[in-house]
């Protein structure tokens, strides 16, 4: 299988995901996945799409991510897997993908913060007298 890649997105994070037929090798930004994520929680989010399809392990991963913090950085690379392994084998994978909303962008975003208030919907103190 040749190199394929996607972009996957969360928040205000990016991840370019790459996937090549190997050992299962998953490395992000230059270092292996558990020495990059703090969270055992935030490893299984981005192999989720691997671990529901049953294919951890016969891919190896290469991801550059940029942005945000790292919960948002593993639902990016969580939406990249998720693409890749779609383009790999849509037939097989995709209905299993798409059952569990991996396939659709989660669009939230943090509301900005509006003029003469100190936070997006917070109020300053109002006093009557």
């Amino acid at each position: 299988m040749a190199q394929v890649n996607a972009v996957g997105r969360r928040k205000t994070s990016t991840a370019r995901v790459y996937a090549q037929s190997g050992t299962g090798e998953f490395i992000i930004n230059g270092l292996p996945i558990e020495k990059y994520f703090d969270s055992a929680v935030q490893i299984i989010l981005a192999k989720q799409p691997l671990v529901l399809t049953e294919t951890e392990g016969q891919y190896d991963i290469k991801v550059n991510v940029r942005g945000g913090g790292k919960s948002g950085q593993a639902g990016a690379i969580k939406l990249g897997i998720a693409r890749i392994l779609n383009e790999i084998n849509r037939e097989l994978f995709r209905p299993s993908l798409k059952l569990e909303g991996m396939l659709t962008r989660d669009s939230r975003m943090v509301e900005r913060k509006k003029p003469g208030q100190p936070k997006a919907r917070k109020k300053f103190q109002f006093s009557k007298r």
